[in-house]
């Protein structure tokens, strides 16, 4: 298999086109990439529909940048700081313009999603029945089978997911660990793979463990060595969830003048995502970085 490395700005600018269908966020709170989410902004790319059950602030920020005109998601918000100002900007008056919604619940959003996975239209689900998403979502159905109602949750298949994982070898097989969430079904159901990783490593390392392996390496489209790519969101095993830094953009962005302002600071003024750490500190990443270890027990793969 060929070697898929690149930058992220050459991940960004060759896989990602304004009007896609963009996963980011598949494993809920952790493994968020924001740096992926920055690059997209820098590139300005536009028209994007943002696909995700959760993705903290990067919905968000996002949104506030412009460059979406489109959420298919279970929610969008700040989860430990609650709203998210520009979300609400864009719905409630427009700014800076409105975004079309897709409800869905999460568990709903994880059957679209393993319906694109599995190739087939819909995969039915009784969870639906009685809620008022049926209403907001008019591409949810209730069809009646064998006098039992169920609705019916149409495929999604994106155009690209952006997987966060831990460790990659440069052909695109990767470990991921910890929450997965709806990570693989994501990769699977999509035209393309980017994956951002902490490590590039040998593919004996990935090859060590085959079970850990999220999807096979000819999914993917890209790798992109990006330490602490999720900042401010964790990594199991590598780095903390950066609460403050959470806290710190709800307060700051209250306004759409403070979003400039953080905006600025953080993405739009800043070339890379090596720069982007720098602002942050070396000393604050240091800090949230993971000390203790609570190691997996060995397992034998040996057939003889």
């Amino acid at each position: 298999m060929k070697d898929k490395v690149q930058t992220l700005d050459q991940a960004v600018k060759q896989h990602i086109n304004s009007g896609d269908a963009v996963v980011m966020g598949a494993c809920l709170e952790p493994m968020i990439p924001f740096a992926a989410a920055h690059e997209v902004i820098r590139q300005k790319k536009k028209d994007l529909t943002l696909i995700a059950p959760i993705s903290d602030m990067l919905i968000d920020m996002l949104i506030g940048a412009g460059v979406v005109s489109k959420v298919t998601a279970a929610w969008a918000g700040n989860v430990s700081a609650g709203l998210g100002h520009n979300y609400r900007r864009s719905i409630e008056k427009g700014v800076p313009f409105s975004v079309e919604v897709e409800d869905h619940s999460n568990f709903s959003i994880g059957l679209a999603l393993l319906a694109g996975a599995m190739g087939v239209p819909f995969l039915p689900t009784r969870s639906l029945l009685g809620t008022d998403i049926l209403t907001s979502n008019p591409a949810l159905e209730i069809e009646d089978y064998k006098n039992e109602k169920l609705v019916y949750v149409p495929a999604l298949h994106p155009d690209v997911t952006v997987l966060g994982v831990q460790r990659a070898d440069r052909e695109g097989n990767a470990h991921l660990w910890g929450n997965i969430g709806v990570a693989q079904d994501a990769a699977m159901a999509s035209k393309k793979v980017i994956l951002l990783a902490e490590e590039i490593v040998e593919s004996s390392v990935i090859e060590s463990d085959p079970n850990r392996v999220l999807i096979p390496g000819f999914k993917v489209s890209s790798v992109v060595s990006c330490p602490e790519f999720a900042h401010p969101s964790p990594i199991q095993g590598y780095y903390q969830r950066d609460h403050e830094f959470f806290h710190a953009y709800h307060k700051e962005t209250k306004t759409r003048e403070g979003f400039l302002a953080w905006m600025d600071k953080y993405v739009t003024s800043v070339a890379s995502h090596e720069e982007y750490k720098k602002i942050v500190g070396a000393r604050r990443l240091e800090a949230l970085k993971v000390k203790k270890e609570s190691l997996a027990a060995p397992v034998n793969y040996a057939s003889e």
